[in-house]
Parts: structure tokens; C-alpha cells; sequence
């Protein structure tokens, strides 16, 4: 991607904290690098753990692939940080109509440009007790049928054992293994032609998720549950946590 002058100087300044971190952290093992493609696209992986986005993101850096993440319009607004993200192109989203095609419109330019956009399908931390993947939202599958993107499923796991979902501390000791799979992208030509109503966008986001719970299959070598993780079906908010820090599971109103 053709980076600005600024956008490059604060990525390499970024990636000079993140980079030595991570590799103190844990080790990495990733998986399918040749599968990224040469433009642009949406990278849609699992979410288990707050450090998920330091991974994908140090994986695509790695690959001299300048990750751009959906971020809340909130975080626009802090000091400092507003000032990273605008400078590093990440993309924020709002709840208007204005706000949603701006966010399109600059996802586009992120794409045209050769970009990686990353979308995380879940909108949150996954709900499922087991840490599989869990019923997505159609952000992903919006984005990439209206505007042609492709959708490259990825999946990781170990870096939750260093950061579980909702710790208090990191757990470096003894060492930890990250592994990070990347899949061929997600064939949605079936949806081609088709009105983008709920129906047309809720089995897209489907077939999104079922690609990367078949990554993950492939890092875990267990198998998923039958029927995927609803938080509805459960009474469990789709946004914040829903856990208290620790490990017993309690609706938290946050």
C-alpha cells in the first residue's frame, strides 16, 4: 500500500514497541502466508482474546502488509491515540448512515490502494465457553458484497493462554506458542446478483465464519460445537463483557 510520508513514520514508530513485545511475549508460528493476496482485502479472524489485534497485526506488518482496523468512533476522540489512528488510516465506525458510507468509502480508498481492512466477524470477544467462534455479525459480508473485496478467513490460537479473555495480568511463563492460520479467500460468488437483505447477508456471514472455524479445527485439532455460539440464545449482551475478570460467568453490565 502506498503510504503516506506520516502514515509510514508512525507505523515504523508503532512497530517498534509492538514488534519487540510480541516476540517477548511468545513465540509465532504462522501458517498460509502465501494465500495473501496481492491487493487489497478483508482479513476476517476469530476473536478470543484483547491481544488478538497485536497479532494479526504484527503478522501482516511482518508481511509488509500495513494493517488497518475498524475501530469505534469513540476512539477517534482520545488525545494522542485520535491522532495515531488518523495518521495510520484506521478506520472508524459510527452507528449513522453518514458515518457507515464514510467508513465504506474509506475502507475502499484502504483496498485500492492494496490495504489489508480487519473486520472481526464476532464484533467482540467470543461468548462460546470454549473460545470457538461464535455467531458473526454482517459487517464482513456487507462490506465485501457491495463493494467486490475479497474476505481472507484467518484463525489463531495459543496467545490466549499468555492473555486469557478478560485477564488481569499476561501469563509469559512457562513460554506460549501463537499460531496464526490464513485460508484461501472465502468463495461468496453464490450471493452475486442478490438483493443484500438479512437473509442474503446473514448466510454470507455464515459461510465467513464457517471458513474460519474450519481454520481454527486446523490449529486446535478438535472439533467445533454443532450449532455456533448464539449470545442471544443465551440471554448475553452482543457488546462489553460478559464475564467478570476471572473466571466465573456472570452477565456484566459494562
Amino acid at each position: 500500500m502506498k503510504e503516506t510520508a506520516k502514515s509510514h513514520a508512525t507505523f515504523v514508530i508503532v512497530a517498534s514497541v509492538v514488534r519487540p513485545a510480541m516476540n517477548l511475549l511468545m513465540n509465532k508460528k504462522w501458517l498460509g502466508l502465501e494465500k495473501l493476496p496481492a491487493g487489497g482485502f478483508i482479513a476476517a479472524p476469530n476473536h478470543c482474546t484483547e491481544i488478538d489485534p497485536l497479532v494479526f497485526g504484527h503478522m501482516l506488518y511482518n508481511q509488509k502488509r500495513m494493517p488497518h482496523f475498524l475501530a469505534k468512533g469513540s476512539l477517534f476522540k482520545v488525545p494522542v491515540l485520535r491522532s495515531v489512528l488518523r495518521n495510520t488510516k484506521q478506520i472508524p465506525v459510527e452507528r449513522s448512515t453518514a458515518g457507515a458510507n464514510h467508513s465504506l468509502q474509506v475502507a475502499k480508498e484502504v483496498v485500492n490502494e492494496g490495504g489489508a481492512i480487519i473486520i472481526y466477524p464476532e464484533g467482540t470477544l467470543t461468548r462460546d465457553p470454549d473460545l470457538w467462534p461464535m455467531k458473526g455479525h454482517t459487517g464482513a459480508a456487507r462490506m465485501a458484497l457491495e463493494s467486490g473485496i475479497p474476505v481472507v478467513p484467518m484463525a489463531h490460537w495459543g496467545a490466549h493462554e499468555v492473555f486469557p479473555r478478560y485477564a488481569k495480568r499476561f501469563h509469559v511463563f512457562p513460554r506460549k506458542t501463537s499460531r496464526v492460520i490464513v485460508g484461501d479467500p472465502v468463495d461468496l460468488s453464490a450471493f452475486s446478483g442478490r438483493p443484500l437483505d438479512r437473509a442474503t447477508l446473514a448466510e454470507a456471514t455464515n459461510v465467513i465464519m464457517d471458513a474460519i472455524t474450519e481454520l481454527l479445527v486446523t490449529l486446535r485439532g478438535e472439533q467445533p460445537p454443532l450449532v455456533r455460539w448464539d449470545p442471544a440464545a443465551h440471554n448475553q449482551s452482543t457488546h462489553g463483557r460478559f464475564v467478570e475478570r476471572g473466571d466465573g460467568p456472570a452477565e456484566d453490565a459494562t
